[in-house]
């Protein structure tokens, strides 16, 4: 009988070390493992930037727009509070591309505007901001608030365009709104136009 208690006993003992033994081991991570009674606490739920429905890419900024004529374009210009406009002192007339540019510097949050006109038509809008004013993560988050996310992005520039419109932010920071059908149609005819100088100046030297 005294035996039979002493190996009940003994075994009592062995299984109680075992059990101490295995829960250590248990509440002990494994090197380069996670414990078992860690957990990850979810990230909170990010809104997308972009909304579901946005807004057609502009091809106007306050009253100035693509396509204004040049009068129209001055007298907005001398309206805007942001604009330092002179009149025609800001007015000049480029020969060789038979284009006009407006060039008027700016206030507040503007530093510098540029208007590039053809057939009495503004076909590109440029803006220059103040960096010390205004920055280019609030700009681009505006665009993408409104217009959604861009069709081209770059380390220097986000573009959104559509078959018409063509408006982009470049670093470090100018928004720029272009009429593609204008302006390609530009591009063309100054290719068409190297091309026949390349041809008369062939012409020449075979004169010769």
């Amino acid at each position: 009988m005294m035996r039979n208690s002493v190996l009940f006993l003994a075994c009592l003992l062995v299984t109680f070390t075992f059990n101490q033994v295995s829960a250590q081991e248990a509440a002990e991570p494994i090197p380069g493992e996670r414990a078992q009674y860690e957990f990850l606490v979810p990230e909170p739920e990010r809104r997308p930037l972009a909304p579901e429905d946005p807004e057609p890419i502009p091809r106007q900024f306050r009253q100035l727009f693509l396509g204004q004529a040049l009068d129209d374009l001055k007298s907005a210009l001398v309206k805007d509070e942001l604009f330092t406009f002179r009149g025609d002192r800001d007015v000049s007339w480029l020969p060789v591309r038979e284009q006009t540019l407006v060039e008027t510097t700016g206030l507040s949050y503007i530093k510098r505007a540029f208007f590039q006109i053809q057939d009495d038509a503004v076909y590109i809008m440029s803006f220059s901001l103040d960096t010390r004013l205004m920055d280019h993560y609030s700009v681009f988050t505006s665009f993408v608030g409104k217009y959604g996310e861009p069709d081209f992005l770059s380390p220097g520039e986000s573009v959104w365009e559509t078959e018409d419109t063509r408006v982009s932010i470049e670093r470090p920071l100018t928004v720029k709104y272009i009429d593609k059908k204008v302006f390609e149609r530009l591009i063309d005819e100054s290719s068409t136009r190297k091309k026949f100088e390349l041809l008369r100046r062939e012409e020449f030297l075979g004169d010769f």
